[in-house]
């Protein structure tokens, strides 16, 4: 049950500027030990233990033990979709033009949010498909089509299209306000499918620690082909 404390008791988790940097660090979905974690923070090992301690407590991160080794990774969806939400509400809103998002240019083409695609690519994908009438976006929902199902699985994307229950919690799409565009992509399972053929197609690659993501030639000219996406200084 959902009370004043226990929304209370997140807000203080992610008040603290150490735990917040752990948290972005894990928001590509990766599993990262508290020594790495540490790192990234800029604090001792022993107060990164005790920081993750804390998130473990409140249902943030999870561990998972392989060997000798302990990996931490965020809890689910639901916690990049409320970082991400912070750092939306965190930008300057006294400045009349506001720079949102991150300064990194290549964080604000593409990057992930959790397991699905977010940044200028992801937005544009979510155009695409709204525009194609294969999926359609009203405030904080989402519907996919039978056509977009159709044509989405027809391109090799792989939805998983059954009914949400304990093994599938995750809704099939739903839009996610991005931080950068201030415009919705897409999470969900079809976000989450939409994020791996693209990597798997070898349309875009993961940059060694960062979120951001690499779009290559051969994405660029599949974007262009099968979504009619073209890079933005080609879009204007």
């Amino acid at each position: 049950m959902v009370t004043a404390v226990s929304v209370a008791q997140v807000g203080a988790l992610v008040g603290d500027p150490a735990r917040v940097a752990m948290l972005q660090a894990l928001m590509d979905g990766r599993a990262l030990t508290a020594a790495e974690l540490a790192n990234v923070a800029g604090v001792t090992p022993q107060t990164a233990s005790g920081h993750l301690a804390r998130l473990l407590a409140g249902s943030l991160v999870t561990v998972v033990k392989q060997g000798r080794h302990r990996y931490h990774r965020l809890a689910g969806p639901q916690v990049a979709r409320l970082l991400e939400s912070l750092m939306l509400v965190a930008s300057d809103p006294g400045n009349p033009k506001p720079r949102v998002g991150p300064r990194d240019a290549q964080l604000r083409l593409a990057r992930t949010c959790y397991d699905h695609l977010a940044g200028w690519l992801g937005v544009s994908l979510a155009d695409t498909l709204m525009a194609r009438g294969w999926i359609e976006i009203v405030d904080d929902a989402a519907l996919v089509a039978p056509e977009g199902l159709r044509r989405l699985t027809a391109l090799g994307v792989g939805v998983d299209v059954g009914p949400i229950s304990i093994a599938r919690p995750r809704p099939l799409c739903r839009p996610c306000l991005d931080w950068s565009e201030r415009r919705p992509h897409l999470a969900g399972r079809l976000g989450a499918a939409l994020c791996t053929h693209c990597l798997e197609q070898g349309w875009v690659r993961k940059r060694s620690n960062s979120r951001a993501l690499e779009v290559t030639p051969i994405g660029w000219r599949a974007l262009d082909e099968v979504f009619d996406i073209r890079p933005p200084s080609a879009s204007k």
